[in-house]
């Protein structure tokens, strides 16, 4: 029987697992059109740990849940797996009597028009935000931004429709892009757009992330990881850093920051992933998720601390004691490619890549003939190259100078740019 509900469908995740789990373990719970559309029952027999799939109106219903499945016998934690199974785990771990963060302070971290609110109501420091419905609102907006705003869904994840514009940028087209649906190939979501958007001032600074793992309230790991964006109107993620560099007591206002949004939220058990602009030294909410970070964060984390926050957090999920952290970190870094648009015609310089002194790993996701989009998103990077190093900055040398060895060529086609 399951030991473990998995609530959002994620093969990635779930092959992760398979590395420290029995088999059979992990039953996922999903809406039946993810599950259909991702192939999700086909993967039941490659994936030891994955016991099967139960389709549930997670993102549709996630309250009707406790009414609609039983608790497996056996079972010892529920766990999100991914932003859009955030709340309907939650719900379930508290149906059950397991422990969570809480139903509450999950709709907090699954919406971002509740984070504003909650932030304004304890004093967080974050951007001036207004939600909007048209463009005519965000124009409106815009125009008492003199250092441009930003323009996001409220509910999706992976930088999915979220541009950051300049002053006097064409926000009717910008709305257009926001809003469209199905922007991306992003396949955890179901079809549609979000219905609420939001308009926030523009912040001038440093970003960081920062993890944060608590058990009843009381916190037991935090990390800030620096992160490198893609110039222009898409704020894509292109690199991170484990942990940050100690520049000016920019850590510890992070981790008072985190304290203070998880204090505010009620958060009780799980995992926290918050992202903040450092804005003339103080912290300045951008978002914040409920969840394990992507992007690979938590396999730096475990290179960087010789400790694991994926399987701590199963522990705490499960009411167990986690392990202790050690004192002094390492470094690790992530460098992912971008690619110009159109058709790749070569890819090389991988094996020098791989053999860079201080390289972990190293991913390119497209080949010869493969169409490359825009980056606009998460989903259209290209590869990646994972290092370490004796700090942060040291981590972020080698990545960098491994990622640079990996030329992929590309040329225009009928596709690029549509």
């Amino acid at each position: 029987m399951p030991a473990y509900v998995l609530v959002g469908y994620s093969a990635d995740l779930l092959r992760i697992l398979d590395g420290f789990l029995a088999p059979d373990s992990v039953l996922v719970v999903d809406e039946p059109e993810v599950l259909a559309v991702r192939g999700a029952r086909d993967r039941t027999g490659e994936i030891p740990c994955f016991a099967g799939v139960e389709p549930a109106p997670v993102q549709t219903g996630p309250d009707r849940l406790p009414g609609l499945l039983d608790r497996p016998p056996g079972v010892r934690a529920v766990l999100p797996g991914n932003d859009y199974g955030v709340v309907a785990a939650a719900v379930l771990a508290d149906a059950w009597g397991l422990p969570g963060p809480g139903t509450e302070a999950a709709r907090v971290f699954r919406d971002k028009r509740r984070q504003r609110r909650l932030a304004d109501e304890a004093g967080i420091p974050q951007p001036a935000w207004r939600e909007v419905t048209g463009a005519a609102e965000a124009a409106d907006f815009a125009a008492g931004c003199p250092d441009g705003f930003v323009l996001k869904p409220a509910t999706l994840q992976s930088s999915e429709g979220v541009l950051l514009l300049d002053p006097g940028a064409d926000v009717a087209a910008a709305w257009r892009h926001t809003t469209a649906p199905n922007a991306t190939g992003g396949t955890m979501r179901l079809r549609g757009g979000p219905g609420s958007y939001l308009a926030e001032r523009r912040l001038l600074g440093e970003e960081f992330s920062a993890e944060l793992l608590v058990r009843d309230g009381v916190p037991l790991f935090f990390n800030a990881t620096a992160k490198r964006l893609l110039g222009g109107v898409h704020p894509v993620e292109m690199g991170h850093v484990v942990p940050a560099p100690p520049d000016g007591g920019v850590t510890g206002a992070l981790r008072d920051s985190m304290l203070a949004l998880a204090r505010a939220a009620g958060f009780r058990t799980g995992v926290m992933h918050g992202e903040w602009i450092v804005e003339d030294g103080v912290p300045h909410l951008v978002e914040c998720a409920a969840r394990l970070p992507g992007d690979q964060i938590h396999l730096l984390i475990e290179l960087a601390y010789d400790w694991s926050l994926l399987r701590n957090w199963f522990r705490v999920a499960a009411g167990e004691e986690p392990e202790p952290v050690p004192a002094r970190p390492s470094g690790a870094a992530i460098r992912f490619l971008g690619v110009p648009p159109g058709r790749v015609t070569s890819v090389t310089g991988v094996d020098e890549a791989c053999s860079t002194p201080g390289v972990h790993d190293v991913a390119v996701s497209v080949g010869v003939g493969s169409h490359v989009e825009p980056i606009r998103s998460s989903w259209e990077r290209s590869g990646f190259v994972i290092a370490t190093g004796q700090d942060g900055r040291g981590a972020e040398r080698t990545a960098r100078t491994a990622s640079e060895r990996i030329l992929i060529s590309t040329e225009q086609d009928a596709m690029a740019g549509a």
